[in-house]
């Protein structure tokens, strides 16, 4: 069984990209299914219209209907470092919607779609963003959703060998909606590696 995952070779996971997932350990962690891919892909891209080095990160209820959202680009100098992708998700999640730490049981789940340039298959700068996902996840109380990239060839979610030819990379504004519900809508900057938190560009509301 394929999931869309190109062999990777082995790497120093602390001293060269710092801490990433590889495809088995992703596909070995349970990450819950999507009802539609389609429509949470669609509905995404036309709310922030992401261009290559964006990330949209996306809160789900349990009836998967949109309940926050927010984007931020990574500079391409930067290293894939798990740990730094952790802070910016992190961040925006604090900034959008509050923490679920208090219930036993997450109800609510975080999905990430990242458009890159490239192919569609894994790459490590992928592993870096499942890694930071998860780990942001479990800091603000919420289920590790799907991953999804976002190239010129489509979108794919990683793991589940689902995918599209539209939206891709270069797509203009679809104009379709997405759920049912109103949710907060951020574009901002990520944060310095080094900590220096930069200011929200935009903020608006999301119908």
């Amino acid at each position: 069984m394929t999931f869309g995952f190109a062999p990777s070779p082995a790497t120093d996971h602390v001293s060269g990209l710092g801490r990433l997932l590889e495809p088995a350990e992703w596909a070995a962690a349970g990450i819950p299914l999507l009802r539609n891919p389609r429509e949470v892909v669609t509905g995404l891209h036309s709310r922030h219209l992401p261009t290559p080095s964006t990330a949209v990160v996306a809160v789900l209820d349990p009836e998967e209907r949109l309940a926050a959202s927010a984007s931020f680009t990574r500079r391409r100098s930067w290293a894939a470092d798990g740990w730094e992708f952790r802070n910016a998700l992190l961040a925006q999640l604090r900034r959008v919607i509050p923490h679920d730490l208090r219930r036993r049981t997450p109800v609510r789940t975080a999905v990430l779609l990242y458009c890159r340039d490239g192919e569609s298959q894994w790459t490590e700068e992928d592993g870096a963003w499942m890694w930071g996902l998860r780990d942001a996840c479990t800091l603000h109380g919420l289920r590790c959703g799907a991953y999804i990239t976002l190239t010129r060839a489509g979108w794919q979610v990683l793991g589940e060998g689902r995918g599209g030819r539209r939206p891709h990379s270069a797509s203009r504004h679809s104009g379709l909606g997405f759920g049912t519900t109103t949710a907060d809508s951020v574009t901002a900057a990520v944060p310095h590696p080094h900590g220096e938190a930069r200011e929200a560009l935009r903020r608006s509301a999301a119908v």
